[in-house]
């Protein structure tokens, strides 16, 4: 009887012994529910799964800062709470993981592993067996005969040190054979994508050969059980049954169980929809456990039913995708967990007590490592990779991870190995599994890699190598990149993008679309260009889309694998490309996903591929606004939990409060690290009172400083659309003839944030430079020099746009008071008629003067209470017109340092 049956039988033994129980008072009869009861093994199995998945939760946020795969926590946790560590405490083990208890225990996790080995299956695609099949045909099999043959060598020392001697010798030398040649796929997919790979030409070539290392290696590991299987006939005739039943059953699974179940879902519209239907499902989930069932009576593991169950689901239009969404959550964090620190428990790390032990263990990992990484590395620099990436190539492969510990755990079920070697190719496994991700970007860092190529790339314009022949092209922008992680971002795009639109469009290409890298699509829809200058052609406006999608599930996994088609189905990206399409811009479209602490360093890069100008950061709350609160009237006082509370919302969940800090952090963070002028685009809706006929009136309160001249020169821009007018004031503060009252000690506090500090930087916060007369002059002057440009224009191109703008200058010794009253009165002369947005340059660095102060007593004289939150993102000016004018959207824009 196979090892799950035999769980099967002991488990439904003990429950059919439950009968006739005795009532059960529970806790209050004084009943121990951590007391081991065959006849209700709930209570301690609960124990035992909180137990373990807390353990695993608390160690795989540990693993997760320095990059590791959760099967590193999940093993290790189940080590901790083994007999190496807690075992140690007395009576721990007897009471929490009793030997009569770990049958319910492994049913499960044998349940969990089956469905695991599902989802391999369903992660395994031959289609990639096409892409580099050369290069990775040569380095799937440089990466199976050299491990295989040294794994071998390795096995007879082993064996005669070890080994008892009952346990056959050919048995044991090809199970270590394929515990040192395997790769563990998933674990490979998940650093791959991890460390953004997968677009790269090492990262295609190492996926395609890891599908086949992965096959030839479960077909090696079923040859191995089945031998272990197959009794003690010296003919290996029941050997020769279970192989030739395990080969016909697998056809039969590939081809007329395969058809029929393409037939069914094409006929129940789940492979149209992407969906499977209920009904569906249950066929499936029928079929994994049949699929496990048969393979396991016929002498060969149930893992292997679940995985040929897998091969045979349909990859098209993501409907694989869309079980695993189904299925996956149960899998990784209930089930998997299970499996693993079962493991864990059976590793005993006491046993290594010798020095003969540890040489032994050493001795594995060396070979377990360099076995792969020599002969994949050098198969790949055959085929033409460089160094770097034949090293990679090879230190990728090297990876095993859980698909090593599912091949040791089999090999202790039958006995191949005993607890001591066993826990010796754990620790082999751990150590290979972790040291795999900090030496690939060690050997090949993101600055050494060439990514794959999918077509001709979108966004190089041949203006944008051009050099800038009229000085108003070097201000006024024509490539934005617009960064999307949600759908409520939409109308915030929507509505700035459609403000550089102009009525005099001609024709060109139309939009385009490219999986991670972008490429045009020559269309013959018109265009938007954009012209300065009677002798400078009119250059394009074309806007990139760049799509972030959170790394967080296996299925975000399969996504990352079908990048190129997921972009053309993409919800966000296909409403950007139609919203350009219908307004005659050029637009490109890129996916990545990826963890999302790496979102800012994926935009930066983003902007030096596509040699982008602007980045549009749109925060969109998706709700309207009212007129119970204008510029003019005072908020209640209110005691603000966080710093954008009240800006999308005066009451916000808790969830809700997260969520905004959380996105604040990442602004700052492409605030900071983008090589590129950002801005972020507060959308706030429509004002109930609006007509919906007019256009839009941008206030600009204009104080100096390289923000603010980037801030006067995109209105001016915008300006260019008749749709749009504006209202710039330029503020300069003067000394007041009143005693101040605000503190001095304060008021050189606030000076001092303007200095640069290494105490100021608790989380990506925008480094300040220093002001010396030198810079204030050389400042002031471009200040002067922008601010007569537009206001006594020689250009004849900008007299229209010009027109619309009205320029004023105001002087105040409480500048911030003035800015809030004129965008007050802006709104109350333009609110009805169109629809107000406030312009702002963030200042957080070389400011001409810190309004920290000021701000701070604005704050308290309405009662508000505002933590850093707010400034750090906005600016002390936006952070003043954010909280007081709730009813205008806002464009917050910070130049780039360079």
């Amino acid at each position: 009887m196979g090892f799950f049956a035999h769980h099967l039988r002991e488990v439904s033994a003990g429950l059919v012994r439950r009968a006739a129980a005795p009532e059960q008072a529970g806790i209050f009869a004084g009943v121990n529910p951590s007391k081991w009861d065959s006849a209700d093994p709930i209570k301690l199995w609960v124990i035992q799964l909180i137990l373990i998945i807390s353990m695993t939760q608390f160690l795989a946020l540990i693993g997760s800062r320095i990059r590791q795969p959760r099967v590193i926590a999940e093993v290790i946790g189940g080590v901790i709470l083994g007999p190496s560590i807690m075992g140690r405490i007395p009576n721990f083990s007897q009471t929490i993981f009793p030997q009569e208890s770990l049958p319910p225990l492994n049913l499960t996790a044998n349940i969990g592993l089956v469905l695991f080995l599902f989802l391999i299956g369903l992660e395994v695609d031959v289609r990639l067996l096409k892409r580099n099949a050369r290069s990775s045909a040569i380095i799937s099999i440089a990466g199976l005969v050299v491990p295989l043959g040294l794994g071998a060598a390795l096995a007879v020392p082993i064996y005669k040190e070890f080994i008892d001697q009952s346990v056959k010798f050919g048995q044991f030398v090809l199970f270590v054979a394929v515990a040192i040649g395997i790769t563990a796929f998933p674990v490979l997919c998940r650093i791959l994508t991890e460390t953004r790979l997968l677009d790269t030409h090492v990262g295609v070539v190492v996926l395609s050969a890891g599908v086949g290392n992965d096959v030839v290696g479960w077909v090696l590991l079923a040859l191995t059980v089945a031998l272990v299987n197959s009794g003690g006939s010296g003919s290996g005739l029941n050997a020769l049954y279970i192989l030739l039943t395990a080969v016909g059953y697998t056809l039969f699974l590939l081809f007329p169980v395969r058809w029929g179940f393409r037939w069914v879902a094409r006929r129940s519209g789940s492979l149209e929809n992407g969906k499977p239907t209920p009904l569906l499902m249950t066929l499936t989930m029928i079929l994994v456990f049949f699929s496990a069932f048969f393979t396991d009576i016929i002498g060969v593991h149930a893992i292997f039913g679940g995985f040929l169950a897998g091969l045979i689901i349909p990859k098209d239009n993501g409907f694989a995708i869309s079980i695993v969404e189904k299925i996956e959550d149960l899998i990784s964090v209930v089930f998997l967990p299970l499996y693993f620190a079962l493991s864990g428990l059976r590793t005993n790390l006491g046993l290594l007590d010798n020095g003969v032990t540890w040489g032994y263990t050493i001795l594995i990992i060396v070979v377990a490592f360099f076995s792969k990484f020599l002969g994949c590395s050098i198969a790949a620099k055959f085929t033409g990779f460089n160094l770097r990436e034949s090293g990679a190539i090879g230190i990728l492969m090297s990876c095993k991870g859980l698909v090593e510990l599912i091949v040791l755990n089999v090999g202790l079920s039958a006995k191949i190995l005993d607890t001591r070697t066993f826990s010796m190719f754990v620790l082999h496994a751990l150590v290979v599994t972790f040291i795999t991700t900090p030496l690939t970007l060690w050997v090949y860092p993101p600055k050494h890699r060439t990514v794959e190529k999918h077509g001709v790339e979108g966004g190089h314009d041949t203006e944008a190598s051009e050099g800038n022949s009229n000085g108003l092209e070097e201000v006024f922008k024509t490539r934005f990149t617009v960064v999307l992680d949600r759908l409520e971002q939409l109308p915030a795009v929507m509505t700035l993008t459609q403000l550089l639109r102009i009525s005099n469009p001609t024709s060109a290409d139309a939009s385009s679309s490219s999986g991670g890298h972008e490429k045009e699509l020559e269309g013959g829809q018109p265009e938007l260009t954009f012209s300065v200058g009677t002798t400078t052609p009119r250059k394009p406006i074309s806007i990139n889309a760049l799509r972030l999608m959170e790394l967080e599930r296996t299925s975000d996994v399969f996504k990352s694998h079908e990048v190129d088609t997921l972009v053309h189905t993409d919800p966000l990206l296909s409403v950007v490309r139609t919203f350009g399409y219908l307004n005659h811009m050029r637009v490109s479209t890129s996916l990545n996903i990826i963890p999302a602490e790496e979102f800012s360093g994926r935009v930066a890069d983003h902007v030096r591929e596509t040699s982008s100008q602007l980045v549009i950061l749109p925060w969109g709350s998706g709700t309207s606004i009212d007129d119970s609160n204008t510029g003019t009237s005072l908020p209640s006082p209110t005691l603000a939990s966080t710093p954008f509370d009240k800006l999308f919302n005066r009451q916000t969940s808790g969830r809700e409060q997260t969520a905004a800090v959380v996105h604040t952090q990442f602004v700052r963070k492409v605030f900071t690290e983008t090589p590129a002028d950002v801005a972020l685009y507060i959308d706030r809706g429509f004002p109930s009172a609006y007509n919906g006929q007019s256009g839009t009136h941008l206030f600009l309160p204009f104080f100096g400083g390289q923000d603010d001249r980037l801030a006067l020169s995109f209105v001016v821009q915008l300006c260019i659309n008749p749709s749009v007018s504006a209202t710039v004031v330029r503020f300069t503060k003067i000394e007041s003839d009143e005693l101040s009252p605000f503190s001095t000690i304060d008021h050189e506090k606030a000076q001092a944030l303007a200095i640069p500090s290494p105490h100021n930087t608790a989380f990506a916060d925008t480094v300040y430079g220093a002001r010396d007369t030198q810079t204030r002059l050389a400042s002031d002057t471009a200040d002067n020099i922008l601010w007569e440009r537009f206001t006594q224009p020689t250009e004849s191109e900008l007299a229209d746009a010009l027109r619309r703008i009205s320029f004023t200058r105001q002087a105040s010794s409480s500048p911030l008071h003035a800015v809030l009253e004129s965008a007050a009165a802006t709104v109350t002369q333009h609110g009805t008629q169109s629809r107000v947005t406030v312009v702002v340059g963030r200042s957080r660095r070389m400011a001409i003067e810190s309004h920290s102060v000021e701000l701070k007593a604005l704050f308290a004289e309405r009662g508000v209470v505002v933590g850093s939150e707010l400034p750090r993102t906005l600016g002390d000016i936006g952070a003043a017109i954010a909280w007081t004018n709730a009813n205008t959207s806002m464009l917050v824009v910070q130049a780039c340092a360079s």
